[in-house]
């Protein structure tokens, strides 16, 4: 009989998560729009991005110990209440002017409560569900993220343009706190493990069996993290540095087209987080090479359009359509990418284990957004050189990979 995938618990997980990421993504929004149009420039959008990137990537591990040794259930709901009221005395602080310095603070804030956040969300997943669940689910949780995206860039640039940044600010108070108030209700299996060690010797020891696990019981899984953290490098410095560069300052379009074009690519995701769903059984390992060079191929003609003597608004179009292409791609990857991790990592390491997929995922993001921000600074006046250079690249990554995911698949067959 086949499991259920709704449960109660999974979902109070989405629901709380849709709450979550929503008032996640109109706030980032909101201040990508806000550091833009006080400074116009890349380089300092993507430094602030750097920057925030960082707690992140430092406290990621610490997160991963925590899931695995406390409460998920209270891990979250803690968190998400500390995250609102974060918001709430950053909305205040805005008050006194020094915006800038502000928005620093509070995107470092957020990093560190999302450093344990995710592990401990990722960690829930497969403790919910089992088996090729275990890719629906991370599916779901993906379409969930994926509509956020969608959504919030439209409502955030109305939300934005008309009441300014503090009514943002106030909505993504009211989701952090929601947020909490759903997770609060989620129930899960517990058992207490014994922290009578001291915390450096918990730490030394949760580390060293985490690494141990990537390194020698599932060696391909470290593989695969550093095949993830070259694609992270380029697509989030090309899409996360790139697009709102590209439509505010290189294109000169107001705040409305950065809104409509981060929802066409949120749109994108669902799409993306469908097709993994319904390729659950028909999608292979050995088929992610061919996700990566598909990935590489989209790229090239969003930096080709720069090359032709057409309008702006033409450009605008074909940059939203083929970064739209990209999207789906890296979303297919990532699902099937992380499920296959989750389904070959039992349950009381899945914590420690996620949380080092995060950081070495993530490792390569600051560099990708410090580096890109100076390349588009730089290029502004020829951004195919950019973009496509990046696109084959990626494509180049893919195709090196196909030996590594055949013989990953064909171990996984035979087991």
């Amino acid at each position: 009989m086949e499991q259920k995938l709704f449960t109660k618990n999974f979902t109070l997980l989405v629901i709380g998560q849709a709450s979550s990421l929503f008032g996640n993504y109109i706030l980032k929004f909101a201040l990508s729009m806000y550091v833009l149009e006080v400074t116009g420039s890349a380089a300092i959008y993507a430094s602030i991005l750097a920057v925030a990137t960082i707690p992140t990537i430092l406290f990621s591990p610490l997160g991963g110990i925590l899931a695995d040794r406390a409460n998920r259930r209270n891990i979250m709901v803690a968190l998400d209440t500390l995250s609102g009221i974060s918001l709430l005395f950053a909305a205040f602080l805005f008050s006194t002017g020094n915006g800038i310095a502000v928005t620093c603070v509070l995107l470092v804030t957020l990093s560190i409560m999302g450093a344990f956040e995710s592990p401990t969300v990722q960690a829930c997943v497969p403790q919910m569900q089992s088996g090729d669940n275990i890719i629906r689910g991370n599916a779901i949780v993906n379409q969930v993220a994926a509509i956020s995206a969608l959504i919030a860039p439209i409502l955030g640039s109305v939300l934005y343009v008309t009441f300014g940044l503090k009514h943002v600010m106030s909505a993504s108070i009211i989701c952090f706190f929601l947020t909490a108030l759903f997770e609060y209700f989620i129930k899960l299996e517990y058992i207490p493990v014994d922290n009578r060690n001291g915390v450096l010797a918990i730490v030394k020891h949760d580390f060293s069996v985490s690494m141990r696990f990537i390194c020698k019981g599932q060696p391909g899984i470290f593989t695969m993290l550093l095949l993830i953290a070259l694609v992270s490098f380029f697509v989030i410095g090309t899409a996360m540095v790139g697009l709102p560069y590209i439509v505010r300052t290189v294109l000169g379009l107001n705040a409305e087209y950065y809104g409509a074009a981060e929802s066409a690519l949120g749109f994108a995701a669902i799409l993306g987080s469908i097709a993994a769903g319904l390729l659950t059984r028909k999608l292979k390992v050995r088929h992610l090479s061919i996700v990566l060079m598909v990935l590489g191929v989209l790229l090239i003609p969003s930096g080709s359009v720069f090359l032709a003597p057409i309008s702006t608004i033409a450009r605008y179009v074909i940059n939203i359509i083929f970064f739209c292409g990209m999207q789906i791609s890296a979303c297919i990857f990532s699902i099937f990418s992380f499920s296959f991790i989750q389904q070959k990592t039992p349950d009381h390491l899945i914590g420690k284990v996620m949380a080092f997929v995060s950081t070495i995922a993530m490792c390569a993001q600051p560099l990708g957004q410090a580096v890109y921000g100076l390349l588009f600074d730089k290029f502004s006046e020829a951004i195919y050189l950019i973009l496509i250079p990046a696109g084959v690249i990626i494509f180049i990554i893919g195709l090196s990979s196909t030996g590594f995911f055949k013989r990953l698949d064909s171990k996984s067959s035979a087991k």
